[in-house]
């Protein structure tokens, strides 16, 4: 009996294909019966890209384009509407100009923006006024879309305004707020720290003259605490203080000694003390965020507009730069209304129904974040087809409910289960292997549950075994963040009221708060917890999940509404963008606002899991003791199509031809093009030659790795754990880096890489001063801009200088030092060919350090690869509608027939021509 198989080659640009007969009983008399190529109609700038080698891929370029084009046509469009409501209104007429035209008229429009507020201007003066405020509204908080780098909102005006009226410093204020019995102390602008720095420097300086430098000063600037102890130690003489007592006792007598140094002599102890404190509340108070916090305070106490703020600015130089200067929206919204209070004074036509449309309508209008729902994937359990008519033509859709967030608590849970029930023990010595019963996997689940992850050292303590008898086939089990996050968050509600931790929490006043790193076991923490929220009138029922409840009572429990809370909220018209937040978790669960602030910092990752919520419901009672398949077997699902039986797959409905996948439906438009080709290809050679037995798919290396190559994939991968680790100790200890990001660990390691040329940066060749290294002064940045080769790969970055970087702009590397002279380009050549030649940086480094913009997109990226393997996986799921075998191979097996069947040099002899044409041929 013949068989009829249909081979797939599923390229970028290309898709290969034989329609083959076999004869399984006659090999002799198996025959191809049609071969050929079907090219992807990739647009223009698509197909150029894909030949370079994608510069920047279709969506993400597409995503850019996309992303201007409305910011632009938002602008437009609020100036187009702002000014049609001022020629209704008869405040502007078609005559007037709204450009600064003639002599000494730059700025004219900021003066008068400025002179607003004060005096009576002329109506189409006060149209041109509005439109400049209408270009930048300010700053306005969004939960979901904060960047862990901005930073944090220092919303205490009301404290500032105390520190001004009683001339104190934040020391003196935070010591007077303990000694009335006070727990919680409020944030502090980042210009009263360094005010407070500065008055204890000059006050003790007629002490110490000699030893309070000018240099030392300058040198303590931007330190954290530990840094600062270590500049201190030798012209002070350290030994350091050991402080005794409880943790509230200790902070109380820091802030003694912070509110006495602008008072009396202290001593170099002591004062080293001061100086640390401050300089770690200054670096606390650092950020994007925090920047603005200030210039706000700025305005409030000079009380001035951002237009006056701005405008004295240039009258000091006129070359100041305004572009980065950011206010919050109230900022704006507060100048509007002092503008508009003034000018209506002169101006009848200035009414209060034309105030509130053009501020709440036109200027400062604002949707919310727009939902993203319809991008979530369909639970692949929980779903099914329908037939739905558009445009005439009845097509089938797929629905049903929508996968669970990742944070969900019930997904959390669940991951946790389905890792434990693929844990091992390994004897070392019998090399015997032994799966764990249900006690020892409810130990480990309690304990990750709450503290995030374990090392394998940590489970095999756990459990009580021997780490020199025994192996676990897992690195580390990964925990439930959500409760990680939430537990750290709830530790530090309890500290900020003063009550002192647990012995065994072995936690010392200088000890960042965090779940994981404390000694004592989940259970002793979550007693802990539970005891001093039933104190502080918190609702304790929040620290109990239970994912087997039925119905609603399942989404009405406190410890789901808590994070769901915090998962959805997305903010408000506040200057914290929280103020409404603070009041839900106070009425729902009891938390103060000083309780709150604490919680609103944690942000959950928008991330999707593949079940929804329903699912994992289903088949949590089985997931405890029974692996992933077996779990949904008993809950009535089928967790693998391509485990069928014999019979089911005999009985299955096959479809008569492939849908087409609608428009934007996979979020990615080459993937798209690719399948959707791969479709019209089946339902044509189906019609053509019948629909095949057997569909072979020729996969990207998804044969698995051999076992040398795995253990070389291992080692690699253990040993950069390894050194990130060991960069994260360094942060910490030496620049006091409590929690080092991402970000902070690259930013190191780039500086790390400048150590043979000096620390100097490759752009100005000026040295990079370590206290400068965490500050605003330097950015990290991209040699080949991302806006024209999506790559943010560690090859692909530099640290650069602030000023440097926005000068670079989207010039490449190369490009940018070419332009500043022959002298600077040649100096940059020599500096990143003597770092490549002692092994400083990469091979793939020094080449786009030398990239010319005109030569983007030359050679093959991963991304290429990435997106094969994802379109072979992909047309595996649409496959199987047409045929119960769908097949698939790796590319490595078609180069070995190729190898077997002599084409390699067929293949170059078939395009001798070409090279002939390009040089390449050798004589």
């Amino acid at each position: 009996m013949t068989k009829n198989i249909l081979g797939l080659d599923l390229g970028v640009s290309s898709i290969g294909w034989a329609y083959v007969q076999e004869n399984p009983e006659n090999l002799e008399n198996s025959k191809i019966i049609k071969l050929g190529v079907r090219v992807n109609p990739l647009t223009v700038d698509e197909q150029l890209n894909f030949e370079k080698g994608k510069p920047i891929t279709t969506n993400a370029g597409r995503t850019l384009a996309r992303s201007a084009r409305r910011n632009l046509q938002r602008f437009k469009l609020r100036r187009a509407n702002l000014i049609d409501v001022l020629k209704k209104n008869n405040i502007l007429k078609e005559s007037d100009l709204l450009a600064e035209v003639g002599k000494n008229s730059t700025f004219q429009t900021q003066e008068l923006r400025a002179k607003a507020t004060k005096e009576k201007i002329e109506l189409s003066e006060l149209a041109r006024v509005l439109l400049l405020i209408n270009k930048k509204r300010g700053y306005k908080s969004s939960r979901k879309a904060k960047n862990e780098d901005e930073g944090q909102i220092v919303d205490g005006m009301a404290v500032a305004k105390k520190l001004y009226e009683e001339n104190a410093t934040p020391g003196e204020y935070s010591y007077q707020l303990l000694q009335q019995g006070k727990k919680q102390l409020p944030d502090f602008y980042r210009s009263d720290l360094q005010a407070e720095f500065d008055k204890v420097w000059n006050f003790q300086k007629q002490y110490y003259s000699e030893i309070l430098t000018d240099d030392l000063y300058k040198e303590l600037q931007g330190k954290n605490k530990n840094a600062t102890w270590t500049i201190l130690k030798e012209p002070f003489s350290l030994v350091g203080i050991k402080q005794t007592g409880t943790m509230q006792e200790k902070k109380v007598e820091r802030y003694f000694w912070r509110s006495e140094a602008v008072k009396k002599q202290l001593d170099f102890e002591s004062l080293a003390a001061v100086f640390q404190e401050i300089n770690s509340n200054l670096n606390n108070s650092s950020g994007y965020l925090g920047a603005i916090s200030d210039r706000s305070k700025e305005l409030y106490f000079h009380n001035q507009t951002v237009g006056e703020y701005l405008f004295q600015q240039l009258e000091k130089s006129p070359h100041t730069k305004l572009k980065n200067q950011v206010f919050y929206r109230q900022d704006y919204l507060d100048e509007f209304e002092n503008i508009w209070e003034t000018q209506s004074k002169y101006y009848k036509e200035l009414t209060r129904e034309l105030k509130e449309e053009i501020r709440d309508i036109v200027i400062f209008y604002q949707r919310k974040l727009k939902s993203q729902k319809g991008l979530i994937s369909i639970c692949e359990f929980e779903n099914r087809e329908i037939e739905v008519t558009e445009n005439g033509k009845t097509k089938k859709k797929t629905v049903g409910l929508k996968v669970a967030p990742k944070s969900s608590p019930l997904f959390q849970e669940f991951k946790i289960w389905q890792v434990l029930n693929n844990l091992q023990f390994q004897n070392l010595e019998t090399k015997e292997v032994f799966p764990i019963d249900l006690d020892f996997k409810q130990s480990i689940f309690n304990e990750v549950n709450i503290k995030g992850k374990l090392s394998a050292k940590e489970v095999l303590d756990l459990v009580g075994y021997s780490g020199k008898e025994w192996k676990t086939n897992f690195k580390e089990i990964e925990g439930n963040y959500t409760n990680e996050n939430l537990y750290t968050a709830f530790l530090k509600i309890i500290a900020n009221e003063g009550i002192e931790f647990l012995k065994e929490f072995k936690l010392t006043i200088d000890d960042e708060i965090k779940v994981s790193k404390i000694n004592a076991s989940a259970e002793i923490i979550k007693l802990f917890v539970r005891e001093k929220f039933s104190g502080l009138g918190i609702d304790t029922s929040i620290l109990d999940f239970n994912p087997e409840l039925e119905g609603s009572d399942f989404e009405k429990q406190a410890s789901y509404q808590l994070w769901h809370l915090l998962y959805s909220y997305e903010g408000d018209d506040s200057p914290s963008g929280n103020e409404k937040l603070y009041e839900l978790l106070q009425k729902k669960f009891g938390f103060r606002k000083e309780h709150s602030q604490i919680l609103a910092e944690i942000g959950f990752a928008q991330d999707y899991g593949s079940l929804s919520s329903k699912a994992m419901r289903k088949i949590y009672p089985y997931i405890k003791e029974h692996k992933y398949s077996v779990a949904c077997s008993y809950a009535g699902y089928n967790h693998s199509k391509n485990s069928l039986t014999r019979e089911q797959l005999e009985n299955r409905t096959l479809k008569e031809r492939l849908e087409i996948l609608p428009k934007n439906s996979l979020r990615n438009p080459v993937v798209e093009k690719i399948l959707n080709q791969m479709i019209n290809l089946v339902n044509e050679v189906s019609r053509e030659y019948g629909k095949p037995d057997e569909i072979r798919i020729e996969l990207a290396r998804e044969l698995k790795l051999n076992a040398e190559e795995r253990a070389t994939m291992t080692s690699e991968i253990n040993k950069a754990t390894i050194q990130h680790q060991k960069y994260v100790e360094v942060l910490q200890r030496e620049f006091g880096i409590k929690s080092p990001s991402r970000n902070d660990i690259i930013r190191y390691k780039l500086y790390l890489e400048l150590a043979n040329n000096g620390f100097k940066d490759l752009y100005t060749d000026a040295k990079i001063e370590r206290e400068n290294l965490f500050t605003d002064k330097y950015d990290i940045d991209h040699i080949i801009p991302q806006s024209r080769f999506f790559d943010d790969s560690f090859s692909n970055k530099v640290l650069a200088p602030r000023n440097a970087n926005l000068k670079k702009g989207n010039f490449t590397a190369f490009d940018y030092l070419e332009n500043e002279g022959k002298e600077k380009s040649e100096k940059f050549l020599n500096i990143i060919k003597d770092l490549y030649d002692k092994g400083a940086i990469t091979k793939a480094k020094y080449e786009k350090l030398q990239k010319k913009g005109s030569e983007i997109g030359e050679g093959f990226i991963e991304r290429d690869l990435r997106n094969t393997q994802y379109i072979a996986k992909k047309s595996k799921e649409i496959l199987f509608g047409i045929t119960n075998s769908v097949v698939s191979t790796s590319g490595r097996i078609t180069d070995k027939l190729r190898e077997d069947w002599n084409l390699v040099n067929t293949m170059k002899e078939l395009n001798l021509e070409k090279y002939r044409k390009l040089g390449l041929q050798k004589q």
